[in-house]
């Protein structure tokens, strides 16, 4: 989506704004959801969701590619493929979980899953700047429903290895509550330059609605009744801090690769295809860190590879702010970018790991659809935050693309103390 800014836009008489809403709504849909969705997980069983989420998507991108306009859009990338990933995200995890049951196996194991993502989100542009130059951006919207089609059919021998509890009771009061505060406070930052009573509004609405969660399932709780979240699940600081860690990391991903491409096409005039390309280095060095996952877990402690990632993550950003302004070529963006992929994909599956590991299998699922809400908050963050400040002025021609690179250097180091805080030992805490 990032890289068909400029040929979503223009065919659906919209504004890179309306693009960006309409990114951002994906990732925060997908955020809202994924706790909720973990939860029915156990309900309904782990593969059942997981072939349920990939249909949704599957729908949805068909629906994106024949769209006329820009709700149409929204309607099938927004809402159908966002519904679809937060059912099919949590199963994936949940199951690593329970077919790998030591430190080093569950690094390989959460270093495919967490590499392949961030490889995804990083070699996203190339492949939708290839097709959208080479096709269009309808096109590319097909590809994705192929792929799905695919995995369908390659998840059919998929075994779940805890059977499912239709009796399991779900919490929807606290899905809606969570729900309904986390929208309200992520859509209240797509406001802010634009509309700043709206800004407010929705800031203060989105407090109290997670206020009003909070009270609601502590006295849930309280009553001897299952919630949707355990409030128990945030007295393990080890957990708390690792979750930090996980939000910040995609944060610095997504906003990264939103500011960049906006910036490549909105200033620079760069084409689909030729924005994609200058994202490659981000792919390579995801790549490079995400299959040394194995070794490096063997070698460091889980703490040494977040504190790493973060450092080498800020030097790209630093390396993005310094070479971009002072050179118009090309090649000013590939040592940032390719620092930022190594530096990511280097504490991705730690971060995973400390926080899944954390808990016994009775949390998995709880553990697992909050660690992706967490972290797909972040990536609506990332989007929202560093995407409003660019949009906000970019048109102008002032020097919104540093301003916006800037906050992100400031929410890395963020990061990057929550990382220093992180217990030193090489085994996961147990909650």
């Amino acid at each position: 989506m990032n890289v068909m800014i400029n040929d979503i836009s223009e065919d659906l008489d919209t504004t890179v704004k309306g693009v960006q809403t309409a990114i951002t709504l994906f990732l925060l849909i997908m955020a809202v959801l994924m706790i909720p969705c973990s939860k029915l997980t156990d309900r309904w069983g782990r593969k059942r969701c997981f072939t349920l989420g990939l249909t949704l998507y599957g729908i949805g991108a068909l629906i994106s590619a024949v769209s006329p306009n820009l709700s149409v859009l929204i309607l099938g990338n927004s809402v159908l493929e966002g519904v679809g990933t937060a059912f099919l995200i949590p199963p994936v995890y949940i199951l690593a979980t329970l077919w790998f049951t030591n430190l080093t196996s569950r690094a390989w194991a959460f270093g495919v899953i967490s590499g392949l993502g961030g490889i995804g989100a990083a070699a996203g542009p190339l492949i939708g700047g290839l097709i959208t130059t080479g096709i269009s951006w309808r096109a590319a919207f097909l590809f994705q429903a192929a792929v799905v089609a695919v995995i369908v059919l390659l998840s059919r021998r998929l075994e779940d290895p805890l059977e499912a509890d239709p009796t399991r009771p779900f919490d929807l009061i606290g899905a809606v509550l969570s729900a309904v505060g986390m929208f309200c406070i992520v859509f209240g930052i797509l406001q802010a330059g634009s509309n700043n009573a709206l800004f407010a509004i929705f800031l203060v609405v989105g407090a109290a609605f997670m206020l009003a969660f909070f009270l609601y399932i502590r006295s849930r709780e309280r009553a001897g009744k299952e919630a949707l979240l355990s409030t128990g699940l945030f007295k393990n600081r080890t957990c708390n801090l690792a979750l930090v860690t996980q939000n910040i990391q995609w944060l610095l991903l997504l906003g990264t690769s939103f500011v960049v491409s906006v910036y490549l096409q909105e200033v620079r005039g760069y084409s689909a295809i030729k924005t994609g390309v200058v994202f490659t280095a981000a792919t390579l060095g995801i790549l490079a860190s995400s299959l040394a996952a194995e070794r490096l877990a063997k070698r460091f402690q889980q703490k040494t590879l977040i504190v790493a990632g973060f450092v080498v993550t800020l030097v790209g950003i630093v390396l993005l702010l310094g070479l971009v302004r002072a050179s118009d070529s090309i090649w000013a963006f590939v040592p940032g970018l390719l620092l930022i992929g190594l530096g990511v994909g280097a504490m991705l599956t730690p971060s995973v790991n400390v926080v899944q590991s954390s808990f016994p299998e009775d949390l998995q699922g709880e553990i697992s659809g909050l660690s992706r809400s967490i972290s797909n908050l972040g990536s609506s963050f990332g989007t929202a935050i560093a995407g409003t400040i660019l949009v906000s002025v970019v048109a102008t021609g002032t020097s919104a693309y540093g301003w916006a690179m800037g906050t992100l250097a400031v929410i890395g180091l963020i990061g990057l103390g929550a990382a220093l805080l992180l217990p030193g030992t090489r085994e996961p805490q147990t909650g």
